[in-house]
């Protein structure tokens, strides 16, 4: 269990070494990135196998709020975000509505707990998101015009939808099966988790290194145009949860801001041109840097 702790505590230092290391050492890239897919699957089942679907449900009473929660969290956001780079750059625009559009992160609970937010709304809000991601996420590419963007949205919604449901399904056929066993070891699988981003992390980059490599200003000014993104997300969170109290707040601020960054790295490699893919990859540093921060600041409101 100490290995667990450790490998928790110190989950920003794992994902980054899978950056540097994909930029540095990329070995077998090829093959992982074919397993990025049932990765992202077995990630998925170990969140849901870890969560009282039922319970989390019966605990988010105020069904309007989610509703918006999740309206402004995977809808409005993203589109917003589009319409307001896409004068700049259709493809960077692409990119941010990809991945602004994805669902809470599968890690945003234990996130929650690290800055001593509302645990269980937060799991609502990965869930639900998660759940209704399958939909949404087509839904948007075919409001701005996916035929210009080159996507299949029939494909991406059957993509989403055994990413997701397959493994939901299988979560609950294993949890009636196996219960006490689930209980016994569900303890470490947020540690593993953290491990199978790193893979994922490690492939997507190590694939995508001659590009990065090749052009480090062009890089260097993506990175910091996803800094001004995340931390407009994390202000949109705040905003979005007004009237609720300070834990709420900072679980509502989370969903908001921490994608679920190993989706769209799958979507990217599956549906979009390199760059795009790189774009997902790079969102990772202010996605493991920014939560320091963000506690800090939460102690002043």
């Amino acid at each position: 269990m100490k290995l667990v702790r450790l490998i928790e505590s110190y989950f920003w230092v794992i994902l980054m070494a899978g950056i540097l290391l994909g930029l540095t050492w990329p070995v077998y890239t090829e093959i992982l990135m074919s397993l990025l897919k049932p990765l992202l699957m077995v990630m998925l089942l170990l969140v849901f196998l870890k969560t009282d679907l039922i319970l989390i449900l019966k605990q988010i009473s105020d069904y309007r709020r989610m509703a918006l929660i999740t309206a402004v969290f995977i809808v409005a956001i993203p589109l917003v975000l589009y319409g307001a780079v896409y004068p700049f750059s259709r493809e960077l625009a692409t990119g941010i509505l990809l991945l602004t559009a994805m669902p809470a992160g599968v890690s945003t609970p234990s996130l929650t707990d690290i800055v001593k937010g509302n645990i269980a709304l937060s799991s609502g809000i990965a869930i639900i998101t998660s759940m209704l991601a399958p939909f949404t996420v087509p839904l948007l590419f075919i409001l701005v015009n996916h035929e210009t963007i080159g996507i299949d949205s029939l494909e991406m919604f059957t993509d989403l939808a055994v990413l997701v449901f397959v493994p939901l399904t299988a979560s609950q056929v294993i949890k009636r099966l196996i219960p006490a066993a689930i209980e016994r070891v569900k303890r470490g699988f947020t540690a593993v988790n953290i491990l199978l981003i790193f893979i994922m992390v490690y492939a997507a980059m190590g694939s995508q290194r001659t590009l990065i490599t090749g052009d480090p200003l062009n890089i260097l000014l993506q990175i910091c145009f996803l800094y001004v993104i995340y931390i407009f997300l994390h202000a949109a969170g705040y905003l979005t949860g007004y009237g609720l109290d300070r834990k709420s707040r900072i679980a509502v601020t989370i969903g908001a801001a921490y994608k679920n960054n190993g989706m769209a790295i799958v979507l990217a490699a599956i549906h979009f041109e390199p760059a795009i893919l790189v774009l997902m990859v790079l969102s990772e540093f202010p996605w493991n840097t920014l939560l320091a921060p963000f506690r800090r600041v939460m102690r002043y409101l």
